[in-house]
């Protein structure tokens, strides 16, 4: 396991990712985990609209485990985190959590591949983005 650094957003749960009871319902997880590991990348001197310009390529998410330990609620404020597992030639693998208060809500496993927008195929990851994501 890498010992990258561990990014981390702020998350205000909100009317629209709750359910009628206001609990955050299980599809805005997901949508937390996109928008803190657009901000990972960004952090790390990228955006997704960069990566198409520049290399004509985009991450496209291969598969995701979720586990959901407890319940979010409306308003509260989250901490959604992105930490680098491994990266292979054309992929990347992460693990994210949703936290509250520091306790763990929700984790995952995220695999990216790392693809050619012309053929959606896998391309190697940018060199100059795989030395800015090196622990």
């Amino acid at each position: 396991m890498s010992k990258s650094k561990i990014f981390s957003l702020p998350v205000r749960v909100y009317f629209q990712d709750t359910d009628a009871g206001g609990v955050v319902y299980h599809a805005s997880y997901v949508n937390f985990m996109e928008r803190a590991r657009t901000e990972w990348l960004r952090a790390h001197g990228y955006s997704n609209a960069g990566l198409m310009k520049e290399f004509g390529t985009v991450f496209v998410v291969r598969s995701l485990k979720l586990d959901y330990l407890r319940p979010a609620l409306l308003d509260d404020l989250l901490d959604v985190t992105a930490q680098i597992k491994d990266i292979g030639r054309s992929r990347i693998s992460l693990l994210q959590s949703v936290c509250r208060n520091g306790e763990v809500l929700t984790e995952a496993e995220i695999h990216l591949v790392c693809v050619s927008l012309a053929s959606f195929k896998p391309v190697s990851v940018p060199e100059v983005l795989r030395e800015r994501l090196k622990v």
